[in-house]
């Protein structure tokens, strides 16, 4: 089992901004991600700092942890630019970079630009063809491609990734097709649980309906003759029934229970006072010196 934290960029790097990423090195965690959004819910009235370049401030300040977005969208992401950013980012930080990315959803980043949101299938369209174009722009000196809704013409991408045969992809997926890109293109799948158990539901249906998308994952992968096994499967907590920063039991028992399911990351959100992820700082770090150990991990 693997524990990681997500670090939101509303702390000013002089204002402690710096200290958190290192103090999350210095704790252990396998890899600290930050979300990649123009700005979230409850927190779009306050400060609120660029993904790429606060992962480029921390992998400065960092040394040994993984570094990613969880998740990078295509609502305001374009595959050229965003790859160049990306072998930038992979290549300042000696390839410790992972990008997490999903379809999107309906927030704020779906109108920042002018535009109507997507529907559903619209994002899952965008989605389809954003990650495959993605993947060869990374992964190829020179690209040409013209989509339904992307084009690329002669782009040059040298040298590469750091990581060969480039960084890897944790795809959040829950749907069919989005499940068969992380087959396809995933090293890790990404989940946050069934919106539906989560507002509704008891932390046993949570983690049920977690269970049916490990084994939906399971057979998408078989159908793209792939060993889902060769996947991480992260669950990025919060939005479930379950309260695993409550206590360091109830952490090992949130991370038991899940990694029986087929879970084998576990994310955590670094508390943030007066938000939704408001936690005790004390414990958080408690679990991530002594949790892990509990797990036999």
């Amino acid at each position: 089992m693997r524990l990681s934290t997500v670090i939101l960029p509303v702390r000013r790097w002089s204002e402690g901004g710096r200290e958190v990423w290192q103090r999350a090195e210095e704790l252990g965690f396998h890899t600290a991600y930050t979300y990649d959004h123009l700005s979230w819910r409850s927190f779009r009235d306050g400060p609120w700092f660029g993904a790429v370049p606060t992962l480029t401030a921390a992998a400065a300040a960092t040394s040994r942890m993984r570094l990613g977005t969880l998740v990078t969208s295509p609502n305001f992401r374009h595959p050229v630019t965003l790859a160049k950013e990306l072998i930038s980012l992979d290549d300042i930080s000696d390839g410790r970079i992972t990008l997490g990315i999903g379809a999107g959803g309906s927030g704020f980043d779906a109108t920042a630009l002018g535009q109507e949101p997507w529907t559903p299938r619209e994002r899952a369209d965008h989605f389809g063809e954003f990650v495959p174009l993605l993947d060869r722009l990374l992964t190829q000196d020179v690209v040409s491609y013209e989509g339904v809704h992307y084009r690329a013409h002669e782009v040059r991408n040298i040298p590469g990734c750091v990581q060969r045969p480039r960084l890897p992809f944790a795809i959040a997926a829950t749907g069919p097709r989005g499940m068969r890109l992380a087959a396809r293109h995933g090293q890790a799948w990404v989940t946050t649980g069934d919106p539906k158990t989560s507002a509704n539901g008891t932390a046993a249906e949570s983690l049920e309906a977690v269970r049916g998308q490990v084994e939906r994952l399971g057979k998408a992968c078989a159908e793209a003759g792939r060993d889902a096994g060769e996947l991480t499967k992260a669950m990025l907590t919060g939005f479930t029934p379950d309260r695993p920063l409550d206590s360091v039991d109830a952490f090992v028992d949130f991370a038991g229970a899940h990694a029986e399911a087929g879970i084998d990351e576990i994310v955590l959100h670094w508390p943030i006072a007066d938000s939704i992820f408001a936690a005790d700082l004390s414990v958080f770090e408690r679990i991530a010196g002594e949790g892990l150990a509990q797990l036999g991990s």
